[in-house]
């Protein structure tokens, strides 16, 4: 029996094929699938329960996780992480590093921490002179304060339409002081001071306001006429400018005249004095001459007898002169070539 049972294991359908034949009933298949179902039997059954536990704890395990890192947020240098919860801001960071939040209750926006640029509409206002000029500003602001930011504007948008609000108020109370002159003359500008003053005076607006946000520096790009007045003003300005050209040129021509007329009185005096020395000089020189010579001709009374004489022919007597004297004449003597 033992032999046959190792000859036909694992073989049950040959085994019942030798006990009752090769005859294929309907029992004998209900027989084979009952013999089947026994051997099953046999085996180590499946622990159900163990398995959906680990398949629990697994679960557990990476909703877990994944509820972690989607309550995980990075801060980055350059921006504020603010932290709501239920709508209102309990906090915000604004050093680099990983934070988290409470999951489902709590919720993360972000906001700049750098400057930034607004570029403000151009607006039209009226100088102390009553002209109009359209102004076009930008102004370079930050966020300082997320929560009271967030508290008392709402959104950044918000926070730039109350910060241009402020910027046009002041800018149009200072410009309102100044003539057009001063405000386009890039020699003698005011808009350094102007820009000063609009940056501290908005800053304290929106202190007072507690908007969370600092203005750092206010520029007026450019300034412009109103297109239905330019050609007017341009006209106008032409006409001062060349009433003030020809006012500069008959000053110009009474300065003239003036240093015209002084330099030619100190001429007439330099020359006067100049002659004066001169004259001073000359009869010095010819008194000293005179000396000399009657020193000189004492000594040969004859010799300056005939040098006077001939210096008295080079003054009266020329190419066509004619001079009737008697021949025994000493003064014609010298010129009949007689001489003792």
């Amino acid at each position: 029996m033992s032999n046959n049972n190792n000859q036909f294991d694992g073989d049950l359908e040959k085994f019942i094929k030798s006990l009752f034949g090769n005859k294929k009933k309907k029992d004998d298949v209900v027989d084979i699938k009952e013999a089947k179902i026994i051997k099953e039997k046999g085996k180590k059954p499946i622990n159900g329960r163990q398995f959906a536990k680990s398949a629990i704890i697994l679960t557990a395990i990476f909703a877990v996780l994944v509820i972690l890192l989607a309550n995980v947020y990075i801060v980055k240098e350059n921006e504020y992480r603010v932290v709501r919860q239920f709508g209102e801001v309990v906090k915000y960071e604004n050093e680099p590093g990983l934070n988290f939040k409470i999951p489902f209750i709590q919720s993360v926006t972000t906001l700049p921490k750098n400057l930034m640029t607004y570029d403000m509409t151009e607006e039209e206002i009226n100088t102390l002179d009553k002209k109009r000029i359209i102004i076009d500003n930008y102004a370079v602001w930050r966020v300082t304060d997320p929560k009271a930011l967030i508290s008392n504007a709402g959104t950044l948008i918000n926070a730039e339409s109350r910060m241009e609000e402020f910027i046009y108020s002041v800018i149009r109370t200072q410009l309102g002081q100044l003539n057009y002159d001063q405000i386009i003359n890039d020699e003698n500008s005011s808009r350094g001071s102007i820009n000063d003053q609009v940056t501290k005076e908005v800053n304290e607006f929106l202190k007072d306001g507690n908007f969370g946000i600092e203005v750092v520096d206010v520029r007026i790009r450019r300034t412009d006429l109103p297109a239905e007045n330019e050609q007017s003003v341009y006209t106008r300005m032409i006409s001062e400018r060349e009433s003030i050209a020809q006012k500069y040129l008959s000053e110009g021509d009474a300065e003239k005249n003036r240093i015209e007329a002084q330099t030619d009185r100190q001429v007439q005096e330099l020359l006067a004095t100049a002659e004066k020395e001169a004259a001073l000089i000359r009869a010095d020189g010819e008194s000293e001459a005179a000396k000399i010579y009657n020193r000189e001709f004492s000594k040969d009374p004859e010799f300056y007898s005939l040098y006077r004489t001939l210096e008295s022919y080079k003054q009266t007597i020329g190419e066509d002169t004619m001079i009737i004297l008697p021949s025994d004449s000493p003064y014609a003597s010298v010129l009949s070539g007689y001489v003792e």
